[in-house]
């Protein structure tokens, strides 16, 4: 290949990658401005917006965006910044736990954080960004978030503040 070959190349993908992030930040606006219950129901509204995607290309923008499937819909993660005050990021938390977290238990030093298939990543995000006292990290699987203290009684603590929006989602 020439030089001229490879500057027309990197322009085809330097352009596509332009449309993804429209597209993703499309994905976004619509799951946070409404009830998004399915993936082609996404794609139908994203066509209406023109943007016409494939379904792997919908499934993998879903999961780079940390979107999880709840049984109401799509769930978009909190964007809490660094900007923002503590009581908002508590209560971003609050909000995601109350929607997405199934179970919570403390085993040693760690909580175990169950939640649906897709929902690990979101609610993990949320625990990292509300920088909850005792939480060293967190690591997220699928379904399973691991979150590390320092010790079994860090444990105890950060559990009971887990389980907190739980218990006020399953008293309504």
């Amino acid at each position: 290949m020439t030089g001229g070959e490879y500057g027309y190349i990197f322009s085809i993908v330097n352009n596509n990658s332009g449309d993804g992030l429209r597209r993703r930040t499309e994905i976004l606006e619509l799951v946070r401005s409404g009830t998004v219950r399915s993936q082609a129901e996404l794609r139908s509204l994203l066509r209406r917006r023109g943007f016409a995607v494939a379904q792997p290309t919908l499934s993998r923008d879903l999961r780079e965006l940390g979107l999880a499937r709840t049984p109401t819909g799509y769930a978009a993660p909190a964007e809490p910044g660094a900007w923002t005050k503590p009581e908002s990021r508590a209560d971003a938390l609050d909000r995601v736990l109350g929607q997405m977290v199934l179970a919570v238990q403390a085993a040693g030093a760690l909580v175990i954080v169950k939640t649906p298939p897709a929902g690990a990543h979101p609610v993990a995000r949320a625990i990292d960004e509300a920088a909850l006292d005792g939480v060293a990290g967190t690591i997220a699987g699928d379904d399973t978030i691991f979150v590390a203290t320092p010790d079994a009684l860090s444990a105890r603590r950060v559990e009971q503040r887990l389980r907190q929006p739980l218990r006020a989602v399953r008293r309504a």
